[in-house]
């Protein structure tokens, strides 16, 4: 079973009154019939779906549509429930506020008066031509495929009064309006009221979420942890710089005390350099010391390489000149 088909099963077991049953009514034919003058077709692929649409036509119209039960062989064998009605379909079209003078029309604002209203339209929507992507398998997702343009801009105009943002693409023959945010979708499930769904969704979405941001932290310290060792790297070749040219007398001994410890922790942070150097030395030391400090050594070097390359520069006899450039 999928998730949506269990979605769909939820919404076909709940009590609805009168006024928001011939609603769903309403939105179900309109977005899943085949409407003809002396007939309406309904193809519904879940058992669940069919027996609720065929209540509601019986109790609203005091009507038994007929029912034509097929396999279909796509992928797998699956029954097609398939409910014709043939009596009464003006007053029926009518009466759902489906058609007005022979001619198809939208919901006007009697007919969805309410926020009650409104949500059962939904629902019947959600029924025909409505389904959202199993969130253990893929991404978040809940689409609706709908014939017309018209009607697609309806129902994102209908779902934006309830804050859910939505949009709109054509594809071959009809329009997709969907929905990729986890919390809208989460806010679409509660107001249809489907319970368990939700909260197998939101199970999964804590789920998700936890593992994302666990992958986000080990990451970030993964990238830190770098960034701590191309630091120390780079300090440790400073360091072997003012060796090589004899320069570590220019500093003070505090400095020179912070390059014997960074020398043994190559690959410590500055917090954790100044822990190691406080414990050891008992003499207390802050990071922001620690990194006083490493200014101080890389001003150093820098100053001697650009007053080695003047020197370098202006010697006439030196290979590096400029003149034998």
């Amino acid at each position: 079973m999928t998730y949506t088909t269990s979605i769909k099963e939820e919404i076909s077991k709940q009590n609805s009154d009168a006024i928001s049953a011939r609603t769903e009514l309403s939105a179900f034919i309109r977005f899943d019939g085949k409407i003809k003058k002396d007939k309406i077709t309904l193809t519904i692929e879940n058992a669940s779906v069919a027996r609720r649409i065929y209540t509601l036509i019986k109790t609203i119209f005091g009507i038994k549509p007929r029912i034509i039960v097929r396999n279909q062989r796509r992928l797998r064998i699956k029954q097609i429930y398939i409910l014709e009605i043939n009596d009464k379909i003006s007053s029926i079209l009518e009466d759902l506020n489906i058609i007005e003078n022979n001619k198809l029309i939208l919901p006007n604002n009697y007919f969805l008066d309410t926020k009650e209203d409104k949500i059962s339209y939904l629902k019947g929507v959600f029924l025909s031509c409505g389904s959202i992507s199993n969130p253990q398998t893929s991404g978040y997702h809940l689409e609706f495929t709908l014939t017309l343009q018209k009607e697609a801009k309806y129902i994102a105009d209908l779902l934006k009064q309830f804050n859910i943002s939505s949009k709109i693409i054509k594809r071959t023959n009809h329009y997709m309006l969907y929905v990729k945010s986890a919390e809208m979708i989460s806010d679409v499930l509660r107001m249809l009221n489907a319970t368990n769904s939700l909260f197998f969704f939101e199970d999964i979405r804590i789920y998700r979420d936890h593992k994302n941001m666990v992958n986000r932290l080990n990451n970030c310290e993964i990238a830190n942890q770098e960034k701590i060792i191309q630091t120390g790297l780079k300090q440790l070749t400073e360091i072997e710089y003012l060796k090589k040219h004899d320069l570590t007398n220019l500093l003070d001994e505090k400095i020179q005390e912070v390059i014997k410890f960074r020398e043994k922790y190559p690959e410590s942070s500055y917090q954790e350099l100044a822990e190691i150097i406080s414990k050891e030395t008992g003499k207390t030391i802050g990071k922001s010391g620690i990194n006083h400090y490493f200014r101080k050594i890389k001003e150093l070097v820098e100053k001697h390489k650009n007053s080695h390359q003047t020197i370098l520069s202006t010697n006439p006899y030196s290979k590096d000149s400029v003149a034998d450039k």
